[in-house]
């Protein structure tokens, strides 16, 4: 399968991102060496400020960090928490699988009409070839399924028969002069052979038309992942508990490699007493515009 194709008017693809058993038995899915994860040291382990932003905490998983360590930084429901580290990073790059399309719509509710429990993204993009400043002007894309594991453009992959418009919760916003984007959406739901995760992109330079963008430079592909306690509470509630299709765990997946945030790992705080009020998500997005 062709990962970078726009598959709108193709054939339904199969729910397992284009990965078939063999490549899925052999462990993490990642780009060639030349666009892996790179990891800059700031200052000689001494924080550094850069653009009235600290780098420190910029970077919630350091290159030593644990997997259990990385998912204690993420937040519970009820309480707010974050690691401080002297470590710049450039997030993890990894295949954007076949459900992308071209012409994202630049808004900063990408819900649409779908039903799910609210998750306010907020993400801050760092340049690594400008001593990590804030990337402002940068646009943020975003796709991922609903709550029964469907696609836009793509509706029928994961078994399930609904409207299909192309657009929903697919869009993009553009970095503010503090490198900060916000997009609103739903948590997820899941499907045969990952664990909940979204896709994201990161273009420079792009055009601005009325509703989307043309042109640009795309300097990031990756993808999005959530705390594996919190997302099994969500996925035991309404609507997601309508979807019975099998859920690969966080820990089983095959492209998120434990490196906590560098790897794409959401930091999570809790918009209320419960599951169904909804998460703040954020991460800093460490890419190289030089490359």
């Amino acid at each position: 399968m062709t990962e970078n194709t726009n598959h709108r008017n193709s054939a339904p693809q199969t729910p397992a991102e284009g990965l078939s058993d063999t490549n899925a038995a052999a462990g993490k899915h990642r780009l060639s060496k030349t666009v892996q994860r790179r990891r800059v040291l700031i200052g000689g382990g001494t924080a550094a400020v850069v653009g009235g932003l600290a780098v420190a905490g910029f970077a919630s998983a350091s290159p030593t960090t644990s997997a259990t360590e990385s998912e204690a930084a993420t937040t519970s429901e009820d309480s707010s928490s974050s690691t401080t580290s002297s470590v710049c990073v450039l997030t993890a790059e990894v295949t954007e699988g076949p459900y992308s399309l071209d012409g994202a719509l630049v808004r900063e509710d990408i819900r649409e009409d779908k039903a799910g429990i609210e998750v306010q993204h907020t993400f801050t993009v760092v340049d690594l070839a400008n001593d990590c400043a804030p990337l402002e002007g940068a646009l943020v894309e975003l796709w991922h399924c609903d709550h029964l594991g469907e696609y836009s453009g793509f509706v029928g992959g994961n078994g399930h028969e609904e409207e299909d418009n192309g657009t929903f919760l697919r869009g993009g916003q553009l970095t503010d002069a503090n490198g900060q984007a916000t997009i609103i959406s739903i948590w997820p739901g899941h499907y045969i052979s990952r664990a909940v995760h979204i896709h994201m992109r990161v273009h420079t330079d792009v055009t601005l038309t009325d509703t989307s963008y043309t042109g640009g430079e795309l300097i990031h592909t990756g993808q999005l992942f959530f705390d594996a306690a919190i997302n099994a509470k969500v996925q035991a509630t309404s609507p997601y508990s309508a979807n019975t299709t099998s859920e690969t765990l966080l820990s089983a997946d095959s492209v998120y490699d434990d490196a906590g945030a560098t790897s794409g790992l959401l930091t999570l705080t809790a918009l209320g007493s419960s599951v169904s009020d909804g998460y703040k998500a954020t991460l800093t997005v460490g890419v190289d515009t030089s490359s």
